[in-house]
């Protein structure tokens, strides 16, 4: 053999053998990895495998139930009649979209948000159409479906106010999340998820909510549902039971109907709030579907102001409905006796200014009590002119004005009780002392909400006891307990002198609210204090002219009329506080709806009537499929 034979040979030989070993390591490299992947790693990757065949859905819970104090619903989910539209089995999205907006053409406005959802989603993903259909609406699309390729009838739950804008301003509304509403709850990112955006809605928002199921469904490569494999439908919300009653409720609503006013009932012992009533209302069910732009402009021109709860952000001065505090203070102080009497001749004079009595030649000699049943302006300006502006602004904190208690609801006004130190740290000028006398009966800096008007007259007539008002009983098994109120050490004798006041004011004829006396009731009956806020202030020039009657002026420059009052007179239960805004005279237009709306609470009694005990919460649910 030829060395060059032999020298080819053992070339050839050491490539067979790097070839061999090279295909021997290959291979030994394969076995390793196919050991890792099927033995080692074997069920990581079939976990892999798995959550790319099973996708996992957050479901939304159902919103915890708002109940008055007797059990009746004033916030509960109804079925949410919709349509759907899933693209791919349509043959033309547009043309479908043009038959279905002619069959339920009130809709229309939606086509160019459906055209952008579709745009940005799969072909296979549902795009919501409409929602809230009427029942008429939802069997007219499920009679013409042939017709509607792609379009799928669909019920689900949405949140219904079946009291409308009796409750709008207590229980509120939910409405979609905003930007500025994201948290770290997931739930939040759920299309179409609600949240409550006003009232108790807002207030309790996260144990209504409840907490998000999940739905395991089987998916194919492009991500289509197959079927569903599990499911959680998550926690419910908890229930809320509020410490209203909706026959009270009602009842002060239609009272009040047509005005631009307010009106609270309350417990003066436990502080139960049984009616709170802000007119006019609004529909709540309207920001849960969308409120319109027509609609919207409405409520915000309207010059009612159907979006404010004056309940609580209505700021008024209080009037003559404030004399009983300031006669408490002029007690409290020693500064009159309940006998002294003080001489009306319907003109005080203070340095170079006059203050005018309501009355027109004057009361003559009063004292405490005639005072009050009179609403003597004379008499209270003397009380307010040897107290000092200090002094009353003392007492009228103690009676409750000035704060917002801490009431289950957003945005509440604290109102303004004025002392000398406030207006000079407020407008950097000293305190005159005319504006002391004003302020002793209810007008200049002093402003009030209703709410704080209410309290006052429920810590004068419950013996002096500081008294919070509240509208929330429990929240699922959690239960509110209002503490026993403590006492704000008013001499009993003082309280009793201005009650006998107020009696007057309506039980004796020539009291300003004798007229609106409840007389078919027997020892039912009710005490109170009329007012009548003035909004502009009247010139010498109009009283020489003689001023014009409310009804003669725009209405927006009349006086507001307002009426406190508790009842009944012995052993007294409730308290009440109207307000109508440019209402004019508080004798002639509040205390009659007060009346009646007491009149009323008195023959149903609620506090004496058993309410509804916490409700549970509930607990989630699951199934397999």
């Amino acid at each position: 053999m030829d060395w060059r034979d032999n020298t080819r040979y053992a070339v050839f030989t050491r490539r067979t053998a790097l070839v061999g070993f090279g295909t021997t390591a290959f291979f030994a490299g394969l076995v390793a990895r196919m050991y890792k992947l099927q033995v080692t790693d074997a069920a990581q990757y079939a976990e892999l495998a798995e959550e790319n065949r099973v996708s996992v859905r957050l479901l939304a819970p159902p919103r915890g139930r708002i109940v008055d104090r007797f059990g009746l619903e004033l916030a509960a989910n109804r079925q949410n009649f919709r349509a759907i539209l899933v693209p791919e089995q349509a043959d033309d999205p547009l043309k479908v979209l043009d038959r279905f907006f002619k069959l339920v053409p009130r809709f229309a406005d939606e086509r160019d948000r459906v055209l952008k959802e579709i745009a940005r989603n799969r072909k296979f993903m549902p795009a919501t159409i409409a929602e809230n259909l009427s029942w008429e609406e939802f069997a007219a699309i499920n009679f013409y479906a042939p017709d509607l390729p792609g379009v799928q009838p669909d019920v689900g739950h949405t949140r219904d106010y079946p009291y409308g804008p009796d409750l709008a301003h207590v229980v509120g509304y939910v409405a979609k999340v905003a930007e500025n509403d994201m948290e770290d709850d997931p739930l939040l990112r759920l299309p179409g998820f609600r949240i409550g955006k006003s009232g108790i809605e807002r207030t309790i928002d996260k144990p209504l909510r409840g907490k998000a199921g999940a739905s395991r469904v089987e998916v194919n490569a492009y991500g289509r549902v197959i079927r569903e494999l599990q499911r959680n439908d998550g926690t419910p919300g908890d229930d809320a039971v509020l410490t209203l009653d909706m026959d009270i409720q009602s009842f002060a609503t239609r009272r009040v109907q047509g005005e631009s006013a307010s009106v609270v009932v309350m417990d003066i012992h436990s502080g139960d709030i049984y009616a709170l009533v802000s007119s006019p209302g609004f529909d709540p069910n309207l920001f849960n579907v969308g409120i319109s732009r027509t609609d919207w402009k409405e409520l915000i021109e309207n010059p009612f102001k159907p979006l404010t709860n004056k309940v609580i952000q209505g700021q008024y001065p209080p009037g003559s409905t404030f004399k009983p505090v300031t006669a408490l203070a002029a007690l409290a102080h020693g500064v009159a006796s309940p006998t002294e009497t003080v001489f009306c001749s319907s003109v005080m004079t203070l340095g170079n200014h006059q203050f005018h009595c309501w009355k027109k030649g004057g009361h003559g000699s009063v004292n405490l009590k005639l005072g009050i049943k009179y609403s003597c302006d004379i008499y209270f300006y003397e009380m307010a002119r040897r107290l000092g502006v200090d002094k009353i602004a003392d007492m009228a904190n103690r009676m409750g004005l000035g704060e917002d208690y801490g009431i289950e609801l957003p945005n509440v006004k604290d109102g303004n009780v004025p002392t000398s130190g406030w207006k000079l740290a407020t407008t950097g000028v000293s305190w005159q002392q005319g504006e002391t006398l004003i302020t002793g009966i209810g007008q200049g800096y002093l402003l009030a909400t209703p709410l704080q008007l209410a309290v006052m007259t429920a810590r004068l007539s419950n013996g002096g006891k500081k008294v919070v008002p509240h509208l929330l009983r429990s929240v699922g098994s959690k239960t509110f307990n209002n503490p026993h109120p403590e006492e704000l050490g008013i001499d009993p004798d003082h309280l009793a002198r201005v009650m006998d006041g107020m009696n007057a004011v309506s039980n004796e004829v020539g009291g300003t609210a004798f007229g609106s006396r409840i007389a078919d009731l027997g020892e039912l009956t009710i005490a109170g204090k009329t007012g009548t806020a003035q909004v502009r202030r009247i010139s010498m020039a109009e009283r020489d002219k003689g001023v014009m009657k409310n009804e003669d002026l725009p209405w927006i420059q009349r006086d507001h009329a307002l009426f406190v009052a508790f009842a009944p007179m012995i052993a007294p239960q409730y308290a009440i506080c109207v307000v109508v805004e440019h209402g004019g005279g508080g004798s002639k237009v509040a205390s009659p709806i007060a009346r009646d709306i007491m009149r009323e609470t008195l023959m149903r009694d609620p506090a004496r009537r058993p309410a509804l005990a916490p409700i549970a919460s509930r607990e989630p649910t699951s199934q397999e499929g």
